[in-house]
């Protein structure tokens, strides 16, 4: 296949998609296989698969899993493959109910963003994307938040043992990345950056701005916590009041980012207000950052989205649309066929007709003195961690 350019972009990308990633099914629970289906599906309808090319995973050995999690979780997530009953290291909780096969399906969605990791570090693909993975709760020795192995730290590990000397993660989940940040916390070598809900109204409670690292890993992790309610352009207005700055003055080889859509306005589970047009933006502009400070070098995850027909799949279809450099214009029709083969699985939910919800985001540039709730929240960020990066928590420029 012909690899797409835009602007002389190198934007070659590789998905890492297999049908075994729907294995990771914990029934009737919001994590729903389904999205990953439905975005596959439309994203097929609208000829974005032409445009990429895609591997087939591979799953993670125990090596592998062993640089992230300790020996006795890997034995308890085997254990509680087989035990419906099981319950222990988070396991068997409402959250992370158990499964059968649970173990291999994680294996291969952390083995999934692997390979992703290699495709991007090896020149094999500029870009590379696992929609499955994003799993970023997950702890050493705990499963958390529908995560049981954490594919974003292994993915992480892996360019740094391939040779990357700096990596930069962002994490646009509406749910604080607390298992990312745990794994790197006192690294100096990986930049994590949360954008989330503030913690002190959602899940897992964790990433306030005054969370910058620890030990030689000081000033390298960015909490950006956003008051519930945040819609498009106060959304955008903090992530380039923090993001691109903070992101350009670590200077990382790889960019990689945790791509949760649960920052929707309609997302069941949590309260902020992005519209499918504010997330199409937002990866607008993490891909321009890639461009810009990493070569091009993009690894991209999915994360959290629980809005299964209406979000999910028009927002991660304009992900893998954007990473190849040819995005969807918002105003695009759903495929009558997509829609169609809904209907005949008795679907009657209202279906989205656009790929946009008819609205362009027009966000302010954030300056000082501000006084609103979001405005003191990209504040104390800038003032927590700015000066750790060598950069001036009062110059917008930075």
């Amino acid at each position: 296949m012909g690899w797409p350019q835009e602007n002389g972009s190198d934007c070659r990308t590789t998905l890492v998609w297999g049908q075994g990633y729907l294995g990771y099914d914990f029934g009737e629970h919001p994590l729903a296989p389904l999205r990953l289906e439905l975005t596959m599906s439309l994203a097929r309808s609208l000829g974005v698969l032409d445009r990429l090319a895609v591997l087939e995973p591979v799953p993670a050995g125990d090596t592998e899993l062993l640089s992230v999690h300790g020996p006795d979780y890997l034995a308890a997530v085997r254990a509680a493959g087989a035990d419906p009953g099981y319950q222990g290291f988070g396991l068997g909780t409402a959250d992370n109910p158990v499964f059968p096969g649970m173990f291999s399906a994680s294996a291969l969605i952390a083995g999934g963003s692997r390979q992703a990791a290699l495709q991007v570090w090896s020149g094999a693909a500029r870009h590379a994307v696992n929609i499955a993975g994003g799993l970023h709760h997950a702890m050493r020795d705990s499963a958390a938040g529908f995560c049981v192995f954490n594919d974003v730290v292994l993915a992480i590990r892996t360019l740094l043992d391939a040779g990357a000397q700096r990596v930069a993660y962002v994490d646009i989940d509406v749910h604080h990345g607390d298992g990312v940040e745990a794994a790197f916390y006192d690294d100096p070598r990986v930049l994590t950056i949360s954008m989330h809900q503030d913690p002190r109204t959602l899940y897992p409670g964790t990433g306030m701005a005054w969370d910058i690292g620890t030990g030689a890993g000081e000033g390298t992790a960015v909490n950006l916590a956003l008051p519930p309610g945040t819609s498009d352009d106060g959304w955008l207005r903090a992530f380039h009041a923090v993001v691109p700055g903070a992101v350009t003055a670590f200077a990382p080889d790889v960019l990689v980012t945790q791509c949760g859509c649960d920052t929707h306005h309609e997302d069941p589970l949590a309260d902020l207000a992005l519209t499918v047009d504010g997330q199409r933006a937002a990866y607008m502009a993490l891909h321009q950052l890639a461009h810009r400070v990493a070569g091009g070098r993009w690894l991209a995850t999915g994360g959290g989205g629980y809005g299964v027909l209406r979000c999910v799949p028009r927002t991660w279809t304009h992900l893998l649309a954007e990473m190849t450099g040819q995005p969807i214009d918002p105003r695009t029709e759903i495929p009558p066929s997509w829609s169609d083969a809904l209907r005949r699985r008795g679907v009657n939910a209202a279906l989205p007709q656009l790929m946009g919800e008819g609205r362009e985001p027009e966000p302010q540039l954030w300056a000082p003195g501000g006084e609103s709730w979001l405005d003191r929240s990209i504040w104390a960020t800038r003032n927590a961690s700015f000066p750790l990066l060598g950069l001036d928590p009062q110059d917008p420029r930075d």
